[in-house]
């Protein structure tokens, strides 16, 4: 779907740029058209003048034009890869905001960013990441900044950072409040584990 956004932004390019753009008179006429009109008065003259200059020095090229309408189709693919589907944005709602208490006294902050709905600032001491949900086999609610190759994992009783460029683990044991209370649940009622799981 993204793929097909993108090319349909990539064929009205050129239509974009030629209507957005308003045809302006070229220097030459301008300035010909200034000569063959007799000036009636001073004041007048001064004002063919002035428009000629004008011409001179805001004439708009098919460069430009191609320039503008190569902007906005990047612009527009952009924006396409950058939409979230339906799925995404479900696990966007499931996340965990605010500031939550690692193992080893570290700790982890997650904010919604509000220019860009469904996406988060994760960060700590020493890195901020800007993440997007991504939809996971698992029932783990997963979030990626693709660039730096972090991913935040978060099930219901902790959460955990990792850099995956970096092969390692930067914040273990996190837990807000909500995932405080289902691990005091778990250690009350522990979930049964799959070794224990009657046999067939």
């Amino acid at each position: 779907m993204k793929a097909l956004i993108a090319s349909a932004l990539l064929l009205l390019a050129p239509a974009l740029s030629m209507a957005q753009t308003p045809a302006q008179p070229d220097s030459k006429s301008v300035a010909k058209k200034a000569a063959a009109t007799p000036a009636k008065t001073a004041k007048s003259t001064k004002t063919t003048n002035k428009a000629a200059a004008v011409a001179k020095a805001s004439p708009t090229s098919s460069r430009t034009r191609l320039h503008s309408g190569a902007m906005q189709v990047a612009a527009g693919i952009s924006a396409a890869e950058a939409a979230l589907s339906p799925e995404e944005l479900a696990i966007a709602d499931n996340v965990y905001t605010g500031r939550m208490a690692c193992e080893l006294g570290a700790y982890v902050q997650v904010e919604r960013d509000a220019q860009s709905p469904g996406r988060f600032y994760v960060e700590g001491k020493g890195f901020k990441y800007h993440m997007s949900p991504v939809v996971s086999a698992t029932r783990a609610v997963r979030l990626e900044d693709q660039n730096a190759g972090a991913v935040w994992i978060q099930i219901a009783n902790k959460s955990m950072l990792m850099n995956q460029k970096l092969g390692q683990r930067m914040a273990d044991e996190c837990m807000g409040p909500q995932q405080v209370t289902v691990a005091e649940g778990f250690k009350k009622n522990p979930p049964p584990s799959l070794l224990d799981a009657p046999a067939k």
